[in-house]
């Protein structure tokens, strides 16, 4: 979801990698172990919890997660809890990074350490203020050597059930010249000393309990800002209140290790990005391909993930993909000499089918192993068979039995599932293995291996070992399945490879022996059936899928349908399912549907204003008859089923083009006060979103993202550049500082090299003026940029320094 500025778009988004907890503070009783989660916030919304890690006080997570930010934030915070017997979370830490300081840890691993959390460093939120300074002159004239102010506080109405709450009250207060006061809300100060003096405001969550009011924020404001103009008005960030009393240790409470990637990414206008872009597309039809753009791309970056990313969204978008892959596998086939060690490298070539089967194969990949993973996570059947890690009471010949029915089953329905692989998936496959058994004539069996060593080591074999990466799984699995998960992938791995020495490729002598179940011809025919299948010429899907694919489910809260009545009653917890087919809730995952909607029937999907409930991360889904409105758990799996919803009913037919943004209740809609429940909407729906469900990519801010890895990485363009220049004149031995570079055609990859450090060129050209022109027309202490917002005082600070320097 893009931020919408003038003349450009602007995406956040965070991938995050929860590693271990070490030394947490041991719990108050005998056991002295804790029972702990993590959960990522931003700000105080939590975004993802992990699962609770039982019995430890080093915790070891080792989870990822990755979300697109739908709104602005402060803070990414990440909290650890403790669940006692009781099942009360209690909290124990926190590391909370500010924004502007995100960039400091950025793909790299950070020990943190955990912070005390209290009420009054919990704040978020912002405030209006406005100041007036009114001059009143004395009965007597005199001038005094001191003033007089008068202190006291005052408050406003309580604003109850809303998170935006307006107040539109006035308070005054005297700082007059007479010297009589004696009351003790007086005291008297030098004139010099009147800027010293500051208003401070307070905001409170009002509470009928007991344990009286939450502190919620503060802001201070100096009385000196008046000393310019009489009347001062601007918007606040709330701040911790300042206790000065706490000194604890910063180690007390333990540490976290995290890993940390935030991007901000600046989307301009389409045609900003046409001339880098088309020399991108043109990658494939390059002579050598080592010579294309985005063949340059792969050397320049550090690592050939980095690149691989954004190039394969950007072929995938444009229908190019097929072409560049083949043309970079043949390039890298021509380069093997041993046909047993082909694509076995993190190459540019292999990095870009990892990713186009990710993006391309994930419905498949959850069509074929989800059920089979799901019952060997809930049957928790006992699959151990080395001997030196049995338990007492266990049976080695039970352990194989059920370990080789899990096999058995896994490798049925991957050998089964040919007709289901991706189109996309089927012609990289078909272009790898005509380029190996053209390279490789005398191996036979090299036709199959160039083909395996993607579909079975590098997708279902990690898919497999673990499930949680792929979404298979919401968690990492417990340490008896995870063992038998390893097991079957590393059994599923060498069934997938064809080596001709099987047995010998398991340094376990007990893997061997287990082994011997599937030394068997027809295991090895299926194989071959299974990878003819897949790569064959000319292969499409005979017929579309009928089968339902799932495509996100979860626990969600929904308002009853049709109910004129208004109450907490009519919110309800229950369990929403997504196919392809319908839209399905129920009470608990596996329960009869209580409610279907096609999805023929969804009209639109849209956000609902949090006034009409006062519930935030709320959206509807608009039906014929009515509209069904549900509130996710933060705004974040807000965004993702407003997105997938959108994007399963984008064709359509009768979609509208306006809604309400508002609930109807009480006999009209809240938006427009329309009496009639049956009126049109008014407000124009949001845009549309592309149709295919897998495929959801946005072309320009994929190239924006390239364009960012080349201006980073400029210097090693313009070494690249020395190195070409160097081979073309210079015909002797390698120079070691240009020998990190593939370049087949000096003069070739030379003139590309030149068109791309132009086209970033003018690129960067653009981002420097539209941050000069935003840097001019932002003003510090607005609704947008409140007064304390560090990251917007660096950015002034930058701007002022880039315009002198321009000067």
């Amino acid at each position: 979801m893009a931020v919408e500025e003038e003349g450009l778009r602007v995406f956040q988004s965070v991938k995050i990698k929860i590693g271990e907890a070490k030394n947490l503070p041991t719990y108050p009783g005998p056991n002295k172990m804790r029972d702990c989660y993590c959960t990522v916030n931003l700000d105080r919304e939590e975004v993802f919890r992990t699962k609770i890690v039982e019995k430890s006080l080093c915790p070891f997570y080792g989870e990822d997660f990755y979300c697109e930010i739908p709104r602005s934030f402060r803070h990414l915070s990440f909290y650890i809890f403790d669940r006692d017997v009781f099942r009360r979370d209690s909290i124990i830490g926190k590391v909370a990074i500010q924004k502007e300081d995100l960039p400091k840890y950025h793909n790299r691993d950070t020990w943190f350490q955990l912070q005390h959390v209290d009420a009054d460093s919990e704040v978020q939120g912002k405030v209006h203020l406005e100041l007036r300074l009114s001059e009143v002159i004395t009965d007597t004239g005199v001038v005094c050597h001191k003033l007089a102010a008068r202190s006291e506080a005052k408050k406003t109405k309580v604003k109850k059930k809303t998170n935006n709450p307006q107040f539109d009250e006035v308070f005054y207060f005297e700082v007059t010249r007479p010297c009589s006061y004696n009351r003790k809300s007086h005291f008297d100060f030098e004139e010099e000393d009147v800027d010293k003096l500051e208003i401070r405001v307070d905001l409170w969550n009002a509470s009928n309990l007991k344990f009286g009011d939450e502190f919620l924020g503060e802001l201070r404001v100096p009385l000196n800002v008046l000393r310019q103009s009489s009347s001062y008005e601007a918007w606040y960030f709330l701040q911790p209140r300042d206790n000065g009393s706490k000194s604890l240790k910063p180690g007390d409470l333990g540490s976290l290790r995290l890993n940390v990637v935030y991007t901000e990414d600046h989307v301009f206008s389409s045609d900003y990005y046409s001339p880098l872009r088309d020399l991108l597309l043109r990658s494939a039809d390059v002579e050598p391909v080592s010579a294309s753009a985005a063949h340059v791309l792969g050397e320049v970056c550090r690592e050939k993930q980095e690149a691989a990313i954004p190039l394969v969204r950007l072929f995938l978008h444009y229908g190019r993909v097929v072409p560049f892959i083949s043309a970079i596998a043949n390039a890298e086939v021509r380069r093997t000499q041993d046909p047993n060690t082909i694509f076995r490298g993190n190459s540019l070539t292999s990095k870009c089918i990892d990713e186009t089967m990710k993006l391309a194969g994930m419905h498949y990949l959850h069509m074929t192993l989800k059920p089979a993973i799901e019952e060997i996570c809930q049957s928790h059947k006992s699959c151990e068979i080395d001997p030196v890690k049995l338990k007492d009471g266990e049976s080695l010949e039970n352990n194989m039995e059920n370990l080789r029915q899990y096999v058995d089953r896994i490798f049925n329905v991957i050998t089964k599932s040919g007709v289901s692989c991706p189109t996309v998936m089927c012609d990289i496959f078909f272009s790898l293995r005509e380029a190996a058994a053209k390279r490789f004539q005398d191996d036979l069996d090299v036709r199959y291996t160039a083909v395996s060593s993607f579909i079975f080591l590098r997708f279902f074999a990690p898919a497999i070992l673990s499930p949680n990466l792929f979404q298979l799984t919401p968690h990492h699995t417990d340490p008896q399945t995870s063992r038998t998960l390893t097991l079957i992938s590393k059994t599923i791995q060498t069934l997938g490879s064809l080596s001709k020495s099987k047995s010998a490729s398991f340094k376990e002598s007990y893997m061997a022996a287990f082994y011997e179940f599937f030394n068997e011809q027809k295991y090895a025919d299926a194989v071959k059936n299974f990878l003819d299948l897949i790569s064959s010429s000319g292969r499409r899907d005979p017929k579309s899928i009928e089968q339902p694919i799932l495509l996100k489910e979860g626990f969600m809260i929904k308002r009853a349908q049709g109910r004129k009545r208004f109450g907490m009653k009519n919110f309800k917890k229950r369990w929403f399912c997504l196919t392809n087919h319908e839209f399905t809730y129920q009470k608990s995952k596996g329960d009869q549907p209580l409610c279907s909607i096609p999805i023929e029937n969804i009209l639109a999907v849209e956000k609902l204003e949090e006034e009409s409930f006062k519930m935030k991360n709320m959206f509807q889904v608009i039906q014929p008859e009515r509209a069904l409105y549900i509130q996710a758990n933060n705004c974040v799996e807000a965004k993702a089923w407003i997105d997938i919803l959108t994007k399963v009913s984008q064709c359509n037919q009768k979609r509208l083009t306006v809604y309400h943004p508002s609930a109807y209740l009480n006999g009209h809609w809240l938006c427009c006060r329309a009496s009639s429940d049956t009126a049109p909407g008014c407000s124009p729906c949001t845009g549309g979103l592309p149709a295919n469900i897998q495929l959801d990519i946005d072309g320009d801010r994929e190239t924006e993202r390239i364009y960012s890895l080349f201006n980073s990485y400029m210097s090693k363009l313009e070494k690249m550049q020395e190195a070409c220049g160097s081979r073309s004149v210079y015909d002797g031995p390698e120079q070691e500082e240009y020998s990190t570079f593939i370049i087949d055609d000096p003069q070739e990859t030379y003139k590309t090299l030149k068109q791309v450090i132009t086209g970033v060129g003018a690129l960067e050209q653009e981002h420097a003026q539209y941050r000069r022109d935003k840097f001019k027309k932002t003003k510090y202490g607005s609704q947008e940029h409140p007064i304390g917002d560090k990251s917007f005082q660096s950015y002034i600070r930058q701007q002022s320094e880039t315009s002198t320097h321009s000067i």
